[in-house]
């Protein structure tokens, strides 16, 4: 489980960079971001969270009257530094990759607004409202995309630090860990449905990817 939740936030981090350089620098993009790199990128989100993962838990598993118990740390300095570690890079960096690459988005949607809007005339202007209405989309995904993630992300960290706290966790702070982390999976489960249904683009794609079968009305009968 702790696998998938890094490599999710790896992923959700890797996509934000992509979508960001595709836009803010869409002539970079075009030229010096290859399939490849989108390729290594998609396999380093698995790669390193399992890496991660493996390095871990050999590091702190030991064996104790013939049971394994794994995330043993030393000392409560270690167990801190290990909680103010993963807060710092899974939570805290994945927020400002987010807040600054959407928010460069949004800013060059705001920019094409406004020099649109210059060389509009009187009456209604189809591509004025067309980037009003990109620009109002991208504003609704950023903000469920960035606040559902601090939102659900949120309490799973607070309960890591608890039962970093706790020397021995009873049996209701365990419960409410695996309450927090199920909150997370919603997150993961949800995301996909967000972009599905807020962002145009991926509808676009997603319509597409629908098979459809027409009738032709003249040849029937």
């Amino acid at each position: 489980m702790r696998t998938v939740l890094k490599k999710t936030s790896i992923n959700l981090a890797t996509i934000t960079i992509e979508r960001y350089l595709r836009v803010v620098h869409a002539a970079w993009s075009k030229t010096k971001l290859r399939d490849w790199m989108i390729y290594s990128a998609m396999a380093f989100a698995w790669i390193g969270a399992i890496v991660y993962n493996a390095t871990l838990v050999f590091l702190t598993c030991a064996m104790i009257d013939g049971v394994c118990y794994v995330m043993l740390f030393v000392n409560d300095s270690g167990r801190l530094a290990y909680f103010f570690w993963h807060f710092i890079a899974f939570y805290v960096i994945i927020l400002l990759i987010f807040g600054i690459c959407y928010w460069r988005i949004l800013l060059l949607v705001r920019r094409q607004a406004k020099i649109m809007s210059g060389y509009a005339t009187a009456g209604l202007n189809p591509s004025q409202n067309s980037l009003n209405q990109i620009q109002t989309n991208v504003i609704k995904t950023v903000v469920l995309v960035s606040g559902f993630y601090a939102v659900m992300w949120l309490p799973n960290h607070i309960s890591n630090l608890i039962m970093v706290l706790s020397k021995n966790p009873n049996e209701f702070l365990i419960s409410g860990y695996y309450v927090t982390l199920f909150l997370a999976f919603v997150y993961i489960c949800a995301n996909p449905f967000i972009y599905a249904t807020k962002f145009d683009p991926v509808k676009e794609i997603l319509l597409r990817m629908i098979p459809c079968k027409t009738t032709n009305v003249a040849n029937s009968g």
